[in-house]
């Protein structure tokens, strides 16, 4: 069956997902690289020419993020310069912490020179890596919420709805797809973790008589009011596009000047 863009976005957040899942930070092993469905995705989206240069992008990115968290600054930034010539511009994420070591850096300095966005496309890259932000402290915050639960209901993490207005820039795709990728990767754990719990109170419910059936009912109770007031949450926090921001391109802020979302 032949390639398309939408197989190939399916292939490249399944990649990801499985990348940020897998604890795959450290140095590999020879033949034993994780990130060779990275290259997979390159190899993919080359295939698919022009319409396929912003999944080349995501490629590059995601290696030159990977070289950079595991200190290969040399590998990372060869990857980053490949991914701005592809369509990246997502001038935030590169001001996250594991990349200002490298403002310093004259190859740094001058791919980011090279990168354009639009005011309208800036004002969504913001927008999305504080939702990533906030997806992590909710995770955690449900995480100490539900110890001790005896009930054996399942809380999912809210997940604020994808901005579906037509970007300026591919490169907002890119971080639509890092952003999808953070929510299922939470979503996964934060699951897991809640069945296990589920399952054993449902256990201990069927085999020990001390089991307080009234907490239980008063955790369920508690615990579906904060289900709510966290959709109710996300909800509010969709994306509103901001009325007159410009759609012009123009160079991204300075390096440095851009604080990253807390």
């Amino acid at each position: 069956m032949a390639d398309t863009v939408d197989s190939l976005v399916a292939r490249t957040y399944e990649v990801l997902v499985e990348l940020l899942t897998s604890g795959s930070l450290a140095v590999p092993a020879p033949g034993q690289d994780p990130s060779a469905g990275l290259h997979e995705v390159i190899a993919r989206g080359t295939a698919l020419g022009p319409d396929g240069a912003w999944l080349v992008a995501t490629g590059h990115a995601g290696l030159g993020g990977l070289a950079i968290a595991r200190g290969q600054t040399d590998q990372g930034i060869v990857h980053l310069d490949a991914a701005v010539t592809f369509g990246f511009n997502d001038c935030v994420a590169l001001h996250a912490a594991p990349m200002r070591a490298l403002h310093h850096d004259p190859r740094f300095q001058a791919l980011y020179r090279r990168m354009r966005v639009t005011s309208a496309d800036l004002d969504e890259f913001f927008w999305l890596h504080q939702e990533m932000q906030i997806m992590v402290r909710d995770a955690r915050t449900a995480s100490v919420d539900n110890i001790g639960r005896l009930d054996t209901g399942v809380s999912p993490l809210p997940q604020a709805p994808m901005p579906t207005r037509e970007p300026n820039t591919p490169g907002v795709l890119i971080t639509r797809i890092d952003l999808a990728v953070t929510q299922t990767a939470l979503q996964r754990v934060a699951i897991k973790a809640e069945f296990e719990r589920s399952s054993g109170n449902t256990a201990l419910g069927l085999i020990d008589d001390s089991w307080d059936h009234s907490r239980a009912r008063r955790d369920a109770w508690h615990a579906d009011e904060l289900d709510s007031r966290r959709r109710q949450a996300a909800e509010a926090r969709a994306f509103v596009e901001r009325p007159g921001a410009d759609t012009v391109l123009v160079p991204c802020p300075p390096l440095g000047s851009i604080a990253y979302p807390a």
